[in-house]
């Protein structure tokens, strides 16, 4: 028999759940990742991860719910800028709406690396750091190799040709340091974004530029010097920053995770409604591109995803066919990689343009070189102040090692038919004709992608050129030089997307490919099936087996050098 004082209890309990006060909570230890990534096995080693498409539908739901009296954020490293920045424009909102907004590290940077983390709390209300913490900022500095000299010395001969002389990944090769154009594209980056991240804590901590500056250039700052210096509101551990808290917003408050909680208040929202279906598409291509189907960068756990172009136009397609589907937010998120991918994607695009469907894309922390290229045909680009992007060029080559194979004892032989069969081979160098076939990829490459670039984006080709030739912008820059529309996050895409379509503001967004577990499963029934693609890894096409031995990347001839987020 069932106590009727437990269910009395149960009952009340459930009640107060559903009324009680919230402090909502966002742990950023384990990073943040852009969308649930594409393969099985990725998608359970970042279960724990929060979603950004979470963390920004909960933020913007919090704004408007009575019940949410607190926000308290774990900051620590591992996000980019870009994504930082879309989180301090969705902190802010819910700071102007009145909830009190809380930032708290052991420490920001542990005795450095600190500038990024830091700049996201800046923009709390109140922030917290343990007192044997640092606050780490002290600014940003890019290092880039040159391997020139020790190639030299080993024996191997760099041949790689490049268009131009701001794409810079054959420096990497064929220069001991920076050439004039590759030194000019590195500091106005790294200018560009440290002149965001003062005016960004400035404005937040109630501090000149100048002071900013002073104070960055002292950096790492020990705990209680970052609090006389206004950097930092108190020194405490969790439990004091909890109790600090609850004392202001009430002991009877309960914590929720934000993630939970967008999740269970947004459930009836994303039901179908009677006569409201009509959505946003959201489409996400994240990581290095790639012919054939989205998922792992490759064959072991921890590549990163990749962006398959079977993937993003079996999308863009189902997204065309949904006459539910209004308008369509392409978010992007690569350094690029395969050129013949890349079209693919571009095609997609500029025919969902031409369907009546409106494409708007966000950038997220990376979206240069074919990460551009599939963007640049939108009706709308959307892009953060702190996102590389641009990049327009290309470059190719390879190494000659037989000054290294001689050192080593090792012989080679070989046997061709064909003038060209050993383009490709490490053991032989260009021949004047091979040069002119590479020459002739290079140039139409460059001519096709500058080309349709200008046309995206209304620009003369002259002034194309002028911003392309492999330069990489910061979405700022970007943003004055017409490469970009506008400044801003996925909720300003969302919101020009609904306004390009004439949608209400709460018409729902929707995840494509929308494909069920089974229909994973179940053989492709044509081409235009969404299950038809099948996963590849290899994007340089013919080039591959080269890629691979010359630890270029495996994603294509359209990428950005060196590893380039901003944490």
């Amino acid at each position: 028999m069932v106590d009727p004082g437990t269910v009395v209890s149960i009952i009340q309990q459930a009640r107060e759940r559903r009324t009680a006060p919230l402090i909502l909570e966002l742990d950023l230890t384990d990073g943040m990742v852009e969308a649930a990534p594409a393969d099985p096995l990725s998608a359970l080693m970042s279960i724990r991860r929060n979603q950004l498409r979470d963390v920004l539908d909960g933020l913007r739901r919090a704004r408007g719910d009575d019940r949410v009296k607190a926000l308290v954020v774990k900051i620590t490293g591992g996000i980019g800028l870009a994504v930082v920045q879309e989180l301090r424009e969705a902190v802010q909102a819910v700071r102007d709406a009145g909830t009190l907004t809380v930032a708290w590290a052991e420490s920001f940077g542990e005795a450095g690396r600190g500038t990024v983390p830091y700049y996201l709390a800046s923009v709390f209300e109140r922030v917290y750091v343990q007192p044997s913490g640092d606050v780490g900022l002290m600014g940003l500095a890019l290092e880039e190799p040159f391997f020139a000299g020790a190639l030299e010395k080993a024996g191997i001969q760099p041949r790689f040709a490049q268009r131009h002389e701001y794409k810079t990944a054959a420096n990497t090769f064929v220069e001991k340091g920076y050439t004039p154009a590759h030194r000019e594209s590195s500091q106005r980056v790294v200018t560009s974004v440290t002149e965001q991240v003062i005016d960004g804590i400035a404005t937040g901590r109630g501090l000149s530029r100048e002071r900013v500056r002073e104070l960055m250039d002292r950096g790492p700052l020990l705990a209680d010097e970052a609090l006389e210096a206004g950097l930092v509101d108190r020194l405490g551990y969790r439990d004091e920053v909890y109790a600090d808290v609850r004392a202001q917003v009430g002991d009877d408050a309960q914590l929720r995770y934000l993630a939970r909680y967008n999740r269970a208040h947004g459930l009836a929202k994303r039901l179908p409604r009677p006569g409201k279906n009509d959505a946003i598409a959201l489409i996400n291509g994240q990581g290095p591109i790639r012919l054939g189907r989205s998922g792992r960068g490759g064959p072991l756990p921890g590549q990163g995803t990749a962006m398959g172009s079977d993937t993003i136009g079996a999308a863009l397609r189902a997204a065309v066919r949904d006459d539910r589907v209004k308008a369509i937010v392409f978010r992007v998120n690569s350094p690029g990689g395969s050129a013949v991918a890349s079209d693919a994607i571009w095609r997609e695009v500029v025919l969902a343009r031409k369907a009546g469907k409106p494409v708007i894309v966000s950038m997220g922390n990376v979206a240069a070189s074919g990460g551009y290229y599939v963007a640049m045909a939108a009706d709308t680009i959307v892009a953060q102040p702190g996102t590389l992007t641009g990049s327009i060029g290309v470059v190719f080559g390879k190494p000659v090692i037989n000054g290294l194979l001689d050192r080593a004892g090792i012989g080679m032989g070989s046997v061709a038919e064909g003038e060209h069969s050993r383009l490709l081979s490490v053991t032989k160098d260009f021949s004047s004709s091979e040069w002119e076939r590479v020459d002739a990829l290079l140039d139409r490459i460059y001519d096709d992608f500058t080309a349709k670039a200008a046309e995206g984006r209304g620009l003369s080709r002259e002034r194309m050129d002028e911003l392309a030739r492999g330069r990489v912008w910061t979405g700022a820059d970007a943003k004055a030089n017409g490469l970009v529309d506008e400044l801003g996050g996925l909720d300003l895409a969302f919101d020009l997307a609904r306004e390009r379509a004439r949608l209400p503001e709460d018409a729902p967004i929707r995840a494509y490919p929308q494909v069920s577990p089974l229909e994973r499963l179940r053989q492709p029934e044509s081409s235009e099936d969404r299950t038809a693609a099948r996963a590849r890894f290899d994007a340089w096409g013919s080039l591959g087996g080269l890629a691979a031995r010359l630890g270029l990347p495996a994603t294509g001839p359209l990428t950005l050098p060196g590893a380039w987020e901003i944490r």
